[in-house]
C-alpha cells in the first residue's frame, strides 16, 4: 500500500502512522490512488496510457511464507495444492512442438520454478555476453540404452544451441539506450538487446529482491522502488525507440503484499497487492476497486482479483492458448487488453 497508495482514505494514515507517505509526495493521483514518489516514471507511463494497474491481486487461503507463496505464484497452484512444474514451463511444453532451448530466458543467478517444465525450453544465465559454449559433435545427443545419459546429453545440446542463438541475437542488436548501472538495470538491458536482436523467445524473466521491509521501510522501499522505476522506464524507452513496446508485455508482481498496519518502522507479511502491466497494447486502466481498509481479514487486505485470472488473460490474449490445458480454470481477467 506504500507502492500504490490509497491517499484519500484516512484509515491509511491511521493504520500507518509511522510509515505513511504524505499526500504532497504522492505521484500521479487518480481516483483516490497514487504512486510512491520513487515511481515518478510509472506515473508518466500511466498518463501515456501504457500502464495498467490491477488492485488487490492475490488468491484464496493466502500463505504468508515467502517460499510457499512464491511457489504458488510460480506454479499457479491452489494454496493446498503442490505442483512440480511451473505454469510457464507447462505452457512451453505444450506450445513448443520441437526443441526450443531459448523459448524462455531467465536472467538471474538461479533457476525459476515458473519456467520449469518436462523439457529444457528455458535457459538461465546472468551475463548473456559471456554465455558462449563451444560447439561439440551433435551426434552425441543420439539416444542410447541409458535414459540418464540421454537426459544429460539433451541438456548439454540444448545449452549449446541456446548459446549460439543468444550470441546471434546480440550480434544483431546494439545498445541505443543508457540504462541505470544497477542489477535490475543490467538485466533489463540484456533483455532489450535480445528482444531487438530477434531472439526466438516468448518469455523473459528476472527478479528484484529486498522488499521484505519489516524494519526501516521508508528508506529501504524508497531505494528499491527507485531501482525498479529507473530500470523499467529505461527498458520501456528502449522498446518505444525500437517501436517494439506494443509487442512486449511487462508484468511486475510480488508473492504477497504487506500487513495493513505498520509495526512501528515497517510492515509484516500480508496478502493482496497491486500488479503492474506495461505495454502490449494494454488499456491503461486501473482495474479493481481501491483497497477496503474497513473490511480486513486478520489485519490483511482481502484479495479481489485471483492472480491466475491474470495468467489466463496473458495466455489467451498473447499466445492464443487455452489456459485450461495447464490446469488454470479461473476465467480470464477482463478489461486488460
Amino acid at each position: 500500500m506504500n507502492t500504490f497508495i490509497p491517499y484519500e482514505n484516512p484509515l491509511y494514515y491511521a493504520l500507518r502512522p509511522n510509515i505513511a507517505i504524505s499526500k504532497d509526495q504522492i505521484i500521479g493521483k487518480n481516483k483516490g490512488m497514487g504512486f510512491h514518489p520513487a515511481l515518478k516514471d510509472f506515473g508518466t507511463l500511466q498518463q501515456k496510457g501504457l500502464l495498467s494497474i490491477l488492485q488487490n491481486v492475490g488468491y484464496p487461503e493466502p500463505n504468508r511464507s515467502h517460499f510457499r507463496s512464491q511457489e504458488i505464484w510460480q506454479t499457479a497452484s491452489g494454496a493446498q495444492q503442490y505442483i512440480n512444474e511451473g505454469w510457464l514451463g507447462r505452457f512451453l511444453d505444450l506450445q513448443c512442438t520441437s526443441n526450443q532451448p531459448t523459448a524462455a530466458v531467465n536472467i538471474d543467478n538461479i533457476d525459476n520454478l515458473a519456467l520449469k517444465g518436462s523439457d529444457p525450453h528455458c535457459i538461465t544465465l546472468k551475463d548473456p555476453g559471456r554465455f558462449k559454449i563451444k560447439s561439440e559433435n551433435t551426434t552425441e545427443t543420439k539416444l542410447s540404452d541409458n535414459p540418464q545419459l540421454d537426459f544429460v546429453r539433451k541438456i548439454a545440446h540444448s545449452i549449446q544451441e541456446g548459446s549460439e542463438e543468444i550470441q546471434k541475437a546480440l550480434e544483431n542488436s546494439t545498445d541505443e539506450k543508457t540504462y541505470p548501472k544497477t542489477g535490475l538495470g543490467k538485466n533489463l538491458q540484456w533483455m532489450g538487446r535480445l528482444i531487438k536482436g530477434n531472439l526466438n523467445s516468448k518469455i523473459y524473466y528476472t527478479s528484484l529482491s529486498g522488499f521484505d521491509t519489516h524494519d526501516n521501510q521508508l528508506t529501504l522501499q524508497n531505494n528499491k522502488l527507485t531501482e525498479l522505476n529507473d530500470a523499467v522506464y529505461a527498458f520501456c524507452e528502449d522498446m518505444i525507440q525500437a517501436n517494439l513496446l506494443s509487442n512486449v508485455t511487462v508484468v511486475i508482481f510480488s508473492e504477497f503484499g504487506r500487513r495493513v498496519q505498520d509495526n512501528g518502522k515497517g510492515t509484516d507479511h500480508g496478502t493482496a497487492a497491486p500488479v503492474f502491466v506495461i505495454g502490449g497494447k494494454n488499456q491503461g486502466k486501473v482495474i479493481g476497486t481501491n483497497p477496503d481498509l474497513e473490511n480486513l481479514d486478520q489485519g490483511d487486505l482481502k484479495f479481489q482479483i485471483d492472480f491466475r485470472s491474470l495468467y489466463a488473460n496473458l495466455l489467451t490474449s498473447k499466445f492464443n492458448f487455452d489456459p485450461f490445458q495447464i490446469g488454470i480454470s479461473q476465467p480470464a481477467l477482463n478489461g486488460l487488453f
